[in-house]
């Protein structure tokens, strides 16, 4: 039996390996750099690329080399993120903080590079901010989002840092230094604020949830129309959602 011939066991561990080196690191990952990292063959990666790919699992961008994660993988995983206890731990204390807001709040969830939202409790307001729920949003982006890329381990953070960004608006903060700048200020307070910077018109502002490793699971926000976002409400959101999370964090998890 030739090295490239493998059992059924063996072959659906290797698929799961390839899929796990999606859920960390870069984002854009090439045959060469799996086959090296797992040290399998570049036939057999490509194999199961392939493979990952006609069933979306895994899916590749026109003008950039590698493959990324695809919709039926960021589906999965968001499945997975919404059924984490963390959303029914949160489910109480975000309903709690809108009652005493009248804002939406939310709960997002770390899902590789990215984060997607997981729960929200609508504001009962006429004019409100509502999010998309499953859908992913880059992490320089927005209060939840910053809020967990500052408390990312120091190597996932630096890589994202280094990475090319886009602008989601006129006030996303996309330039390294300014970024660097601002991720410094939201570790120094434990809040990030946001005021159109993924959506505009939208103040948000967000505080980290951390899992029993003590690392960073997501975070949750307040959010609404940023006219209603002024400077003596968004100081006293602070203390709000930094309470709350530090709720989430502690609470004793439910079992499904």
């Amino acid at each position: 039996m030739t090295k490239d011939k493998t059992s059924g066991t063996e072959v659906a561990g290797r698929v799961a390996d390839v899929l796990l080196l999606f859920a960390a690191g870069p984002k854009y990952r090439g045959v060469s750099e799996i086959s090296r990292e797992l040290g399998v063959s570049k036939a057999v990666v490509y194999r199961i690329l392939q493979s990952l790919v006609s069933r979306e699992m895994l899916g590749t961008d026109p003008g950039v080399a590698g493959y990324r994660l695809g919709p039926a993988a960021v589906a999965l995983g968001a499945s997975a993120l919404r059924r984490f206890d963390l959303r029914a731990a949160a489910a109480p204390v975000l309903r709690r903080l809108r009652e005493d807001t009248g804002e939406t709040t939310t709960l997002s969830g770390l899902l590789g590079d990215q984060r997607v939202y997981l729960e929200q409790f609508e504001s009962e307001r006429e004019i409100k901010m509502t999010v998309e729920l499953g859908k992913r949003f880059p992490l320089h982006a927005g209060s939840s989002g910053k809020v967990i890329l500052a408390n990312l381990p120091d190597d996932r953070r630096e890589a994202l840092l280094t990475a090319p960004r886009d602008a989601l608006t006129d006030r996303t903060i996309v330039a390294e230094d300014d970024l660097r700048a601002e991720l410094r200020r939201v570790t120094e307070d434990g809040v990030a604020v946001s005021l159109g910077e993924r959506q505009a018109g939208a103040g948000s502002v967000a505080a980290p949830v951390f899992g029993p490793n003590g690392e960073v699971q997501g975070a949750i926000s307040i959010c609404g129309p940023e006219y209603r976002f002024t400077p003596d409400l968004v100081d006293h959101y602070r203390d709000l959602v930094r309470v709350a999370a530090d709720e989430i964090t502690r609470a004793p998890l439910a079992v499904h």
